[in-house]
């Protein structure tokens, strides 16, 4: 990663150096309009002013050296104007040109990133930086924010997402806005690293195409956990044809989605899927922080609000628990008996335009002790109605919540439906102001996931620097283990497997009789058995197993004969697969024939401590077997144990490339491993 001081430089710096023609002039315009107080030193070898500012003809000529430059010239001349200024010592480059890697320049940017050597550069194929905390615009557009003293900053892999994002008239303080492109030289985590050392950014969003350094973004964001900044994910590709997109728009590859997701996870970075959602998320993170759990209550005057807040509450698994009984007495005080106090709480109309009563209400309601606290309040159109009554109410809940403290918001049902003026002020008074109720609930479940990992930040394994896919010494082929030598080798890593014997055709039944029946007949060798005919279940005598290996004769002339386990109370599947940017990545679900259709599974980066097994395994809608539901449940110890043999044996080379065991069999005591494919490269460290 770069230089976190030097990237602080080309963020806020105070010398800017523009280099090119009309690009480079509205960057000066744009840099003017948000009140940057420092030096700027156009560049271009044929013109003598830009903006009004004397022009210099070239990098060489300039007055002194720039702490950050936009540079908006063709692609070739662009290599060019980049190594003067690095050998200048320029604290970094925004590179606005395209025709780079994203459209078959992958040598060009190559030279770029030779030419910046350590300078941090941002780009190419972007559209700037703004910074809204210092006034700076290395920004060749219109954009729509202004000056902050906090807020949020959002790095993003798309320049058009992020000219939307300063247009918002969602009330969220956006502090610092990076587009990234192509990333070639600075990426996601150098920039994370340099946003956690300014303590006016109070919540850090990323919009993500690809993620090309899992490492790092792991490890920044367990910085960012430790340092309470919280961070909410954007990430397109989630679909084949979303994927293929990304990869049509910029040189950034997006990894599977479902290793993003597991990434993700562990490092408590919160995931969303729209921007709306995004928007809201990082709005609510800015005002109230993390949560220590999901518990809120809601109020409104309307009894079908109330309803469809509950509803959207039970879809997410969030609790709108009891209001205590000092606080419900106060509420009947104040609301009367015709008032039914429950939370979702309707407080009907009866208080509506009473500035007092609406004040003890909210007051009372706020004094529940709950995560946060939803006041369901939309304004009527400026335009054609009056506010007068509504503003009441609003009101009421400033004053509440300045006697209280407690963690509040306001929502509103349609994002229209809370005017900018009214947004803006209850910022200002440490609400959030919140448009729409589904992106708001999201908000509330995210900042608790964020909470949680932030009080377990010590807890969490870092992920591990990736091995190469093809490991050193290796001839690249890739060969499959038969079964038998798979489970041998789980089994020194401490897999419980069944009794077995490899054997011919003409041994079998004897081995078969010597084991104890019933017995299972496999054929080696293959790595799908079951569509070729090559596996029989349940045979009790020798002679079933001599007509099975008999049927078999045109599949393998070896035969793994193993004692058949019964009583499972499930069927799990435990893989795991090597990827160039993510390294091993274990997946857990139910398992058996029916894995594909059934889909139920979590993926784990490794390593993985037997705390995220456990709690993987929760997360499985067949954890109600396991836990024992109807019935007398599986050793759940057990299977943790075997599920961390397997992820061990995986750990100890730097040659596997897949490994499948299905199913593991979650007995009421123990487990077994019932079926094992394990892929390896020749010649890798084994």
């Amino acid at each position: 990663m770069a230089a976190h001081g030097d990237l602080r430089r080309l963020l806020a710096p105070e010398r800017v150096a523009v280099v090119g023609g009309e690009a480079a002039a509205e960057a000066v315009r744009q840099c003017r309009r948000i009140g940057f107080g420092g030096e700027i030193w156009p560049v271009h070898p044929r013109r003598t002013e830009i903006a009004g500012l004397d022009c210099h003809p070239d990098v060489a000529s300039l007055p002194g050296v720039p702490d950050a430059a936009f540079v908006a010239v063709p692609g070739q001349a662009t290599v060019q104007v980049v190594a003067e200024l690095a050998a200048l010592g320029c604290g970094g480059a925004v590179c606005h040109a395209s025709g780079f890697a994203e459209h078959g320049g992958a040598a060009l940017q190559q030279s770029l990133v030779a030419a910046a050597g350590t300078m941090p550069l941002i780009g190419p194929n972007c559209i700037g930086t703004l910074n809204y905390l210092d006034g700076v615009a290395l920004w060749p557009d219109q954009h729509g924010g202004l000056r902050v003293d906090s807020g949020v900053a959002v790095i993003t892999q798309s320049g058009n997402i992020g000219q939307n994002l300063t247009m918002q008239r969602r009330s969220l303080p956006l502090a610092q806005l990076v587009t990234l492109g192509n990333a070639a030289v600075t990426g996601v985590a150098d920039l994370v690293a340099a946003m956690l050392e300014d303590p006016r950014i109070t919540a850090i969003g990323l919009h993500l195409e690809g993620i090309d350094d899992a490492p790092g973004l792991a490890e920044v964001a367990l910085e960012a956990l430790r340092r309470r900044v919280p961070v909410v994910v954007l990430k397109s590709g989630s679909s084949e044809l979303g994927a293929r997109a990304n990869l049509s728009h910029t040189s950034s590859l997006a990894g599977p989605d479902v290793l993003c997701d597991a990434l993700f996870r562990r490092c408590g970075m919160a995931r969303v899927h729209e921007i709306g959602a995004f928007v809201e998320t990082l709005k609510f993170l800015h005002v109230h922080g993390a949560l220590a759990g999901t518990r809120f209550a809601s109020a409104s005057c309307s009894g079908g609000e109330a309803a469809l807040v509950a509803d959207l509450a039970d879809e997410r698994g969030l609790p709108l628990p009891e209001f205590p009984e000092v606080v419900g007495r106060r509420l009947r005080r104040v609301l009367g008996d015709r008032v039914a106090v429950a939370n979702p709480l309707d407080y009907h109309t009866y208080v509506w335009g009473r500035p007092e009563e609406l004040t003890e209400c909210f007051t009372a309601f706020l004094g529940a002790g709950f995560d946060t606290h939803l006041l369901m309040l939309d304004f009527p159109r400026e335009d054609r109605c009056s506010d007068a009554s509504w503003s009441i109410t609003a009101d009421a809940y400033v004053e509440a919540h300045r006697r209280t403290g407690a963690s509040a918001c306001v929502v509103s049902w349609l994002p229209e439906g809370m005017p900018e003026a009214v947004g803006d002020r209850l910022l200002g008074e440490g609400i959030a102001p919140m448009q729409g109720v589904a992106d708001c609930l999201d908000a509330i479940g995210a900042a608790a996931r964020i909470g949680a990992a932030q009080g377990a930040v010590e807890r969490i394994l870092p992920v591990r620097t990736v091995f190469p896919v093809e490991p050193a010494g290796s001839d690249g082929v890739v060969h499959l283990l038969d079964e038998w030598s798979g489970k041998r080798a789980l089994a020194e890593h401490g897999l419980p497997v069944p009794p077995g014997v490899v054997t011919g055709a003409r041994d079998a039944a004897a081995a078969a009789s010597g084991l104890g029946f019933p017995v299972v007949v496999k054929a080696l060798g293959i790595a799908h058995k079951s569509d070729v005919g090559g596996v029989r279940v349940g045979l009790t005598d020798e002679h079933q197993v001599r007509e099975a290996v008999a049927g078999m004769g045109g599949v393998a002339d070896r035969f793994l004969v193993e004692r058949m386990v019964g009583g499972a109370v499930a069927e799990l599947i435990v893989g795991v697969r090597r990827d160039p940017r993510f390294g091993l990545a274990l997946t857990l679900g139910a398992g058996g024939v029916l894995v594909e259709l059934v889909g139920d599974a979590v993926t784990l980066l490794l390593p993985a401590s037997p705390s995220d097994v456990r709690d993987a395994l929760r997360g499985l809608r067949i954890w109600p077997l396991l836990a024992g539901f109807r019935g007398p449940g599986a050793d759940v110890d057990a299977v943790v144990d075997a599920v961390g043999a397997i992820a061990d044996y995986a750990s100890a080379g730097d040659d596997l490339v897949e490994l499948d065991v299905n199913p593991l069999l979650a007995l009421p005591e123990g487990t077994a491993a019932v079926d094992v494919l394990i892929r390896r490269r020749r010649g890798g460290k084994t």
